[in-house]
C-alpha cells in the first residue's frame, strides 16, 4: 500500500452509531444496523415458511375431504370462496353501480349541511322539553315546605316542564301578543311537523350515504390488496358495510 493511501486511512474519521439519548432511556436501547438486519432477516424467514406452508396446503390431494371444500370451489384450476353476498337495498346497488366514492361523498356532506340548517331553525325544543328537568335548588333547613319552584324562577307554575321559551313574569306584562286565531295556530303546528318529518329522513339519508361509501371505499381496497386475501369477519347488510380483517404488512 502507498504511503499516501496511508496517510489518507489514518486521517479518516471513524463515524460510530449514537447512543440512546439521556432523555430517551427509559424506552430501552436504542436499534442499532444489526439488530435491524437480524429482526428483518427473522421477518423474511417466516414470511417464506408461511408462503411454502400455503403452497403445500394447495397442492394437497384434490381426492381429499376436508370440511372446508364445503365453502370453497375450484374453477379453471383457481381456487374461490364461497361466500354469502352482502345485502344491499336496491337504491344501494343502484348508485353503487352508476356513481363513484366522490359522488356519494358529495350528495352525504349535502345532506349533513340540510340537516345542520334544519336543527338550527327547530332548535329541537320538542326533544329537549320531552326530558325532565334536573335542576337543583340549595335552601335552608326548614324551608323545603315552603319552598316555591315557580316564584323562585318568577315564572308561571305551567311552564316550569319547559327548557326553552320560559319567559318570567316581569316579562310577560312587557309582552305584546299578536291575534292569532286558531286556523293559524295549526297551521304553524303543521309547518313545525313537517319540518320534523324531514329532518328524520334527510337523517336516515345521510346514514345510508354513508353506508355505501364505505361498501365502496372497502370494495376498492379489497382490489388494491395484494398476497393474502383478506378475511371477511362479519356479512355487510343494508344498514353496515361488511367487516373484513387484512393482513398486517410491515412497510419498512
Amino acid at each position: 500500500m502507498s504511503s499516501w493511501k496511508k496517510a489518507a486511512k489514518a486521517n479518516q474519521k471513524t463515524h460510530k452509531e449514537r447512543h440512546q439519548p439521556e432523555s430517551r432511556k427509559h424506552l430501552g436501547i436504542l436499534e442499532k444496523k444489526k439488530d435491524y438486519k437480524r429482526r428483518a432477516d427473522d421477518y423474511h424467514e417466516k414470511g417464506e415458511t408461511l408462503k411454502l406452508l400455503r403452497k403445500r396446503t394447495l397442492d394437497k390431494n384434490p381426492d381429499e375431504f376436508y370440511f372446508h371444500m364445503i365453502n370453497s370451489r375450484v374453477k379453471d384450476g383457481v381456487h374461490h370462496e364461497i361466500l354469502k353476498e352482502d345485502e344491499d337495498s336496491p337504491e344501494q346497488l343502484k348508485l353503487m353501480q352508476t356513481q363513484d366514492v366522490r359522488y356519494i361523498n358529495m350528495k352525504r356532506t349535502i345532506e349533513s349541511r340540510r340537516i345542520d340548517r334544519l336543527q338550527s331553525e327547530l332548535h329541537m325544543t320538542d326533544v329537549a322539553d320531552s326530558t325532565p328537568n334536573t335542576h337543583i335548588f340549595f335552601v335552608d333547613e326548614g324551608e323545603e315546605k315552603d319552598f316555591d319552584v315557580a316564584k323562585r324562577l318568577d315564572t308561571h307554575p305551567l311552564l316550569l316542564g319547559r327548557k326553552s321559551n320560559r319567559p318570567r313574569l316581569s316579562d310577560l306584562d312587557k309582552i305584546q301578543l299578536p291575534q292569532v286565531d286558531k286556523e293559524t295556530t295549526q297551521a304553524m303546528v303543521q309547518v313545525r311537523k313537517n319540518k320534523y318529518k324531514e329532518l328524520a329522513k334527510r337523517i336516515e339519508r345521510e346514514k345510508e350515504l354513508m353506508v355505501i361509501q364505505q361498501k365502496m371505499e372497502l370494495k376498492r381496497h379489497l382490489q388494491d390488496a395484494k398476497g393474502v386475501k383478506p378475511k371477511r369477519i362479519k356479512k355487510g347488510s343494508k344498514h353496515s358495510a361488511p367487516v373484513y380483517k387484512f393482513q398486517y404488512v410491515r412497510k419498512k
